[in-house]
């Protein structure tokens, strides 16, 4: 059977080189029981290849069963592949035979596969590597004989970094990996999609086909298609259905595709680079956030500062209110602008009002040093007790021996 062949048999419509090139690796997998992994985007059509491969395969007589796993809660997921004995779980007035059991001979479509809970993941390698698995409930092991075709549209390097996947159960499944295109990079074969679906409906709802015109041909060419094959299936079938005009002009298609923005999705090369700028906008958005939150918080300060007319500040607080002043209304600072212990408040424009003159202020750098600050603090404290070395001692928490013998050292007795 050659290629043409095949996409009649499935209906499968198209010509670009990268389609053809996903069929023809599935036509010469399909006679061997190794495991597929299709990969592509969400709406471009993965669940036909497993199907091709089931029906040009020896296995095609046998069960084909398709699973979606990310539609099946994580505590019921192990109990439909592998089934279950009764009284293994609440609920569970039965045994049950699982989708690997009843396949024994044929082919399981695992789709969604990334969705897959880890410990279920631990069964699926089992399988794939033994053709063994074990019933929820159960200790006896059974044996089958099934062909695994995965798909996905996740990027699974990512989910295997993140710790979402098992990468041995990503090399056992992805013995061959098919990639099928986006609908953007099939150009030439979404016209003919189009036609395809305008055919079908007008055939199911018992009307005449919906026609292009050249410009929304043009125009439906080169739209993006971010929901690939899936959306422009469901654009046909609302304009076969609403528009009353069979002659669909570039203006009238327009007005049904989405909006093209920087931010699309379809717009970024894979998924790594999507979730990079996302990350980034996040943290941009933070920063601008925070910048913005430290600005009121200025603000406040200043708010505070200036209803507090005659509210006293030492050196330290006068320097850190010229500097906050200085940021909120980004004026240059000048040499003399120190604000003086008082601050009066113009409670018209709620700027500090300063004087004509000022005095300079000369900041010192406070030194680090041990013995400076050892010293400072047993002066300090000796001067808290009017010199008892008793007291200051225990006011330090060294014996009074020590503190005689550091006060010798530092002249403080002097």
């Amino acid at each position: 059977m050659n290629i043409q062949q095949v996409k009649q048999r499935f209906g499968i419509i198209g010509n670009s080189p990268v389609l053809n090139r996903a069929l023809e690796v599935a036509m010469q997998v399909a006679p061997t029981d190794i495991s597929v992994l299709v990969t592509g985007e969400s709406g471009t059509g993965k669940e036909i290849i497993p199907q091709v491969i089931h029906q040009l395969s020896a296995r095609k007589h046998g069960e084909y069963i398709a699973v979606n796993c990310g539609a099946i809660p994580e505590g019921t997921i192990d109990s439909e592949l592998f089934g279950h004995e009764k009284g293994s779980f609440t609920g569970a007035s039965g045994s049950r035979q699982g989708y690997f059991e009843v396949a024994n001979g044929g082919t399981i479509f695992l789709d969604e596969v990334a969705e897959l809970p880890m410990q279920t993941q631990v069964r699926l390698l089992r399988v794939l590597e033994t053709g063994e698995f074990i019933r929820v409930g159960s200790s006896k092991v059974i044996k089958t004989n099934v062909r695994v075709v995965a798909a996905t549209n996740e990027n699974m390097q990512q989910a295997i970094h993140s710790g979402k996947f098992r990468e041995d159960l990503f090399y056992r499944l992805s013995t061959v990996p098919i990639q099928l295109p986006a609908l953007r990079n099939r150009q030439e074969d979404v016209h003919l999609l189009f036609r395809k679906f305008a055919n079908d409906f007008a055939e199911k709802y018992r009307m005449p086909a919906i026609k292009l015109t050249d410009e929304a041909v043009h125009l439906l060419q080169n739209y993006p298609w971010p929901g690939n094959i899936r959306q422009l299936k469901n654009l046909v079938e609302q304009l076969s259905v609403i528009e009353t005009s069979r002659d669909i002009d570039e203006l009238i298609l327009a007005s049904y595709l989405q909006p093209i923005t920087e931010k699309s999705s379809f717009l970024v090369k894979n998924d790594q680079s999507q979730e990079s700028i996302s990350e980034r906008e996040l943290m941009y958005k933070f920063l601008f956030d925070m910048k913005k939150d430290l600005t009121e918080l200025k603000k406040l300060v200043l708010e505070v500062v200036n209803n507090g007319a005659t509210m006293p500040l030492n050196n330290d607080q006068t320097a850190i209110v010229n500097r906050i002043y200085q940021d909120v209304y980004d004026e240059s600072p000048s040499t003399a602008r120190i604000l003086p212990p008082a601050v009066a408040a113009d409670h018209h424009t709620n700027y500090p009002v300063l004087p004509e003159t000022f005095e300079v202020h000369e900041e010192i750098e406070e030194s680090l040093s041990l013995e400076d600050r050892e010293k400072e603090l047993i002066q300090k404290a000796l001067e808290k007790h009017r010199g008892k070395r008793k007291y200051a001692a225990l006011e330090l928490g060294i014996s009074e021996r020590t503190l005689y013998r550091k006060i010798k050292e530092y002249q403080l007795g002097e």
